[in-house]
Formats: C-alpha cells, structure tokens, sequence
C-alpha cells in the first residue's frame, strides 16, 4: 500500500501531505515540527506502522511548516499553536474530510487539542502521544521540571542535530544500531536546520497548553510510553485527568515513538479506540477568544461632536471593526454602543484584530481600549455568554486609553508567534473572584 502525496493550501503558503489507503474512517498524524514524511517512509518500520494504520483507517500525514517538503518559514518566526491547528484544517480540507481522528505526537498535542476545543465539528477523537501541555514546573504544576533542566536537555538535542547524535537517548530499544542511527541523522536533516530547530525548541519549552484540557468534548485516548526518559508518564497522566472521560493506556517502552518497540500493542490500542469511536455529541459549549473593545470617552466626544456627525463615527467604526475581525476568520458578535463583542478560534487573531482596530481607528482621531481573554463561552444563538465572557468585559475595564490587555491564558497560547506583552500585574476585576494577572500587548 504506497501513498499518494499532495499539497494543501494555507494562505499563500503550502503544506505536503500523504494519503495511506481509503477506509470509511480518517486518521490525521501529525507529530509537530519532528517530521519529514518522504524520509520517514524508507525506513521499514514506519512504513509498516503506517501501512497497518493504514487497514483499518484513512492514514492522512503532512510535514508542518517549516519542516520537510512544505514551504519554510522565517528563522525567527516558529508557528504558534493556532497556525499548527490551521495547519490540520488545511490539510483536512484539501483531502476533503469533514471529520478526523486526529492523532498527535509529542509538541503536536497541543495544537490538536486547540482544534478539538475551537472546532469540535471536525474532531471525531483524539489520540495523543508523549503528550505533555507544559514542561516547566509551577506553584501549581509541580510535576514540571526545572529551567536548567529543560535549557540543558534542549542544548544537548540541539548540538547534535544533523548527526544522530541524539538518537540513542530518544529510541533507547534500539540503540547502538548504527544503520538507523545513520539514518535518523539523514531524518533530521531533512527536517530543517539547527538554528529553526532551536527557536523552536524554544517556544514550545516556554508553552503552557493547560488551560485546552476542560475544553476538549471528544473521546480522547491518551498513549505514554511507561519509562520515557524525557516525558515521564505521570505528564500524559496529568493530560488524561483533566480531560473529561480520557482513557490512559502506558505503552511499556521508553521510545519516544512507537515505531520499534511494542508497535503491535500500540497498533491494537488505536484500532480498538478508533473502530469503537462514538462522534462527539453536539455541545452548546466551546473554547473561544473573546475579544471586548469600546471607545475611550465616548460620551464627551458624542456631546463635542454632535448627534450627526457622531453618528457617522460610529458607523465608520461598527464597519472598520467588521470588516477587521471577518478578515482575520472571528465572529463578529455585535456591537454595544461604542464597541464590539467578538470571538476567535485563535488568540493570535484576537489580537491582531484589537491591534489593526485600535491603529486604523487612530488615524481618525478616534481611541478605543481592548480586552481579551481565552476560555470555554456558552452558544446561544447569534450571541455568547458565561464567565470567559464577563472577563474580557473586565479585562478591557481595566486597559489604559489605547491599551490591549490581555489574560495570561491569552498570553500562553501565543508563545511562540511575534507578539510581545508587557506585565501590567494583577488586578482585582469587578465581579470576579481573586486576583487576575494581566499583560499589555506591546
């Protein structure tokens, strides 16, 4: 069973991808930025783990952006989450499937479960592999490990690439075995250069995916080798606990892949998982960026202006802010006066969004303050509600004039990408319990 490869479209940018086979169900495989399908299928292994995926599923596989055949990207610009989850969109889109199990590896998981949360009508199910949403220990994360730790453990992958050099501490079931450690060094290669590796490595050392878990609606079947020397098994523990009704199977294997030790087991756990699979049921729930904004004294600028002509005003700004947040695919929810509500599936949006209104509203003298926040809202109808939604409405309270602030779950979920923040410190937040840490978009 040989593949069929193509290209999807995102933007103008495109993504390779490969098709294994024609089942009734499809399986989406991505493990992140580790990849390069044309590379990985000469080795009999992975060609055989596929092939067999491949007999009771719709394999489909692509390269992300910036590694193996698809289109690269700046040294200095690795993809946040939310471009890796329009990644599988685009993929899912250009072999015409509604509806996927996607199965994710490693730094992958993070993306695949913002696409379960943002978009549960394409998610049939997720599998997740070597997941782990935050690598850094915390007051209230304290299965996490240390900065020196995770800086050294990245140094030493990051000296080696290219060589192989790593190959022995990731696949320990076969080390010393020189044919495929010469190999991997051709697979890393492949991939791209050491210095977009390190940058990278760098984003997603700093991720924190933790607030993703509540929101994820379905089925969800979480796999971790028992004794994995980077990842421990108590981090794909943590995931399975704090997703509603996950499974967790240990794998008892210390390969970071399943591609050589134990592939059977982990082959039978996916196919009973996938042929067993119920669809997601409907929820009136789901994972949202909501973005609040209004503008900066708007009641002395209606008097100085008059009826007429602040009329007018608010009609330019009512179409700019649509036109804005439809361009950057949110949801233009309604406006409240002097301002909009409106929801993204992505933060990156809601910020770009703010930062373009906030600009192109400035140059006609006119100032607003943004509020955004990341977090499960209620569907009701045309509109939204619930908490997330009553704290962005604080949020943006809280901004100076011609400030975008921002939670540190909106902060979070963009590491990586271009946008930078400045600590504005916690905040007592009208209505809302504790205190609220805050950041401005610079």
């Amino acid at each position: 069973m040989e593949p069929t490869t193509g290209y999807a479209q995102l933007g103008d940018q495109r993504i390779a991808y490969q098709v294994i086979g024609d089942a009734a169900i499809d399986l989406v495989v991505t493990t992140g930025f580790y990849g390069s399908f044309d590379v990985e299928w000469e080795e009999p292994a992975h060609r055989l783990f596929f092939q067999q995926l491949a007999g009771f599923a719709r394999v489909i596989r692509f390269d992300q952006l910036g590694a193996g055949a698809s289109d690269p990207i700046p040294l200095d610009a690795s993809p946040p989450w939310e471009s890796a989850a329009d990644e599988i969109e685009a993929v899912m889109n250009a072999v015409r499937s509604d509806q996927a199990v996607i199965f994710a590896g490693g730094p992958a998981t993070a993306a695949a479960m913002l696409l379960a949360a943002t978009r549960p009508e394409r998610v049939r199910a997720l599998i997740l592999y070597l997941a782990g949403v935050r690598y850094l220990e915390d007051d209230d994360y304290p299965i996490g490990m240390s900065r020196q730790l995770v800086a050294e453990g990245q140094a030493r992958f990051q000296e080696g690439w290219g060589t192989g050099q790593a190959f022995d501490l990731l696949f320990p079931s076969r080390a010393g075995d020189g044919r495929l450690r010469a190999w991997y060094a051709k697979l890393e290669r492949s991939i791209s250069s050491p210095g977009v590796v390190r940058r990278y490595q760098e984003s997603a050392g700093t991720a924190d995916a933790r607030s993703l878990l509540p929101a994820v609606t379905a089925p969800t079947l979480v796999m971790h080798p028992a004794d994995n020397a980077f990842l421990p098994a108590t981090f794909g523990r943590y995931v399975a606990e704090n997703i509603e009704g996950a499974a967790f199977v240990e794998i008892p294997s210390r390969d970071v892949q399943p591609w050589w030790d134990h592939p059977e087991l982990a082959l039978d756990t996916i196919e009973a998982f996938i042929t067993g699979t119920r669809k997601a049921t409907p929820t009136d729930r789901q994972l949202s960026t909501v973005l609040f904004t209004d503008i900066v004294d708007s009641t002395v600028k209606a008097r100085q202006l008059g009826d007429r002509r602040w009329s007018a005003v608010l009609d330019m700004h009512d179409m700019m802010a649509r036109d804005i947040v439809e361009g950057n695919t949110g949801r233009f929810i309604k406006t409240t006066g002097d301002g909009i509500l409106a929801t993204f599936d992505g933060p990156g949006r809601a910020v770009r969004s703010a930062t373009a209104l906030l600009e192109g509203l400035a140059r006609t003298d006119v100032q607003i303050r943004a509020g955004i926040h990341t977090g499960e809202v209620e569907l009701r109808g045309d509109d939204v509600g619930g908490i997330a939604v009553h704290l962005a409405a604080r949020i943006m309270a809280a901004a100076d004039a011609g400030e975008i602030l921002v939670s540190t779950t909106v902060k979070d979920l963009v590491i990586g990408s271009d946008i930078g923040f400045k600590d504005r410190g916690t905040h007592s937040l009208k209505g809302i319990d504790g205190r609220w840490q805050l950041y401005s978009v610079t």
